[in-house]
């Protein structure tokens, strides 16, 4: 007969068999514990949600608050912009963009607004869902029929402009153009009809060259986004341009986005 270890006969030790062993299993409940907890860190680190941040709003434009500071885009609605035209349902022009503006100045008044970041744009701002006393203002906006659903981001809201399509609430109830369209220069004719954005004419001295904040100089076609928007100052070394070769030769760039 075969001798353990200890010399018994008949007796094999769990070394030998491969069985674990009081020592293995100490191990193994370490190392167990050990893998659970990383997993238990990895899941709540993809779940974990920035705070909301809470506070006194102060709105900026239609889609846009500040709230102590920090600027927040509404997620998933895109409202007429400050200095856009609409018509009425008498085909008479009004502020649509600063009308969505004051409208959610009213709604918000003295309450605290809650925003809830989603991500963020390539301007820097804090894109977020922002809610007062538990109504959604993101929603509230395009149910009025103070801005569009943002479909390029978002298709929370689609349900909320149907409804206000349907009830030819807001910008509904006349032409308009939509606000992404009219940021590149597009605009509503007389007849309430789309005229296309005006196209440059080689050889009129019309592009605008202008000098940022930081300094950069950015050159802007008749048309273009920010073109209307955009004051020229000679004496701060800004000036216009006759061409797009003649402005990049004297070191300015068109706009990034």
């Amino acid at each position: 007969m075969p001798k353990g270890a200890m010399g018994i006969p008949g007796t094999v030790t769990a070394a030998q068999t491969g069985a674990p062993t009081a020592g293995d299993d100490t191990m193994w409940r370490g190392t167990s514990a050990a893998v659970i907890g990383i997993v238990a860190a990895v899941i709540g680190a993809g779940s974990a949600r920035a705070e909301p941040i809470v506070g006194r709003a102060s709105v900026i434009d239609g889609d846009t608050i500040e709230i102590r500071g920090q600027r927040f885009r509404l997620q998933g609605v895109d409202t007429p912009e400050s200095a856009q035209l609409c018509q009425d349902a008498g085909g008479k022009d009004y502020r649509c963009g600063q009308k969505a503006s004051l409208a959610l100045a009213d709604k918000i008044g003295a309450g605290n607004v809650s925003c809830e970041p989603v991500t963020t744009d390539r301007y820097g701002r804090t894109v977020a869902i922002c809610s007062l006393n538990a109504l959604d203002l993101n929603g509230w906006l395009v149910e009025q029929g103070l801005g569009m659903a943002y479909r390029k981001y978002s298709t929370a809201y689609v349900g909320q402009e149907e409804a206000a399509k349907a009830a030819r609430r807001g910008i509904w109830q006349g032409a308009f153009t939509p606000p992404w369209d009219w940021r590149k220069g597009e605009r509503i004719g007389p007849e309430g009809q789309t005229v296309p954005p005006p196209v440059h004419t080689a050889g009129a001295c019309d592009i605008k060259g202008n000098i940022s904040r930081g300094g950069d100089r950015i050159y802007h076609l008749p048309g273009s986004r920010s073109y209307e928007k955009t004051v020229i100052t000679e004496s701060s070394g800004e000036r216009m341009f006759c061409s797009e070769d003649e402005a990049k030769a004297a070191g300015w760039r068109p706009p990034r986005g």
